[in-house]
């Protein structure tokens, strides 16, 4: 988690491929971004405000969790 922390700090993501150069284990699902985090061992969602430079994490999750897809609700897949 603190390394994620450390990127995401001074990151300066305008957009999607941004995050994917800084952070190459993430995608993006809708309106989040999911990041690998802790050496694949879970996963962060977040929602990113581009404009505002800011990171809302929804969810922080294991992967048994994230399996389960209930996350998916909070991202607003179009």
């Amino acid at each position: 988690m603190s390394a994620w922390y450390k990127v995401a700090k001074n990151a300066d993501w305008s957009h999607f491929p941004d995050v994917k150069q800084s952070w190459r284990n993430s995608d993006s699902f809708g309106a989040c971004v999911v990041f690998d985090i802790s050496h694949n061992r879970c996963r962060l969602i977040a929602w990113i405000n581009y404009r505002a430079q800011k990171v809302f994490i929804r969810n922080i999750l294991s992967h048994a969790e994230y399996d389960k897809e209930k996350w998916k609700h909070d991202c607003d897949r179009d």
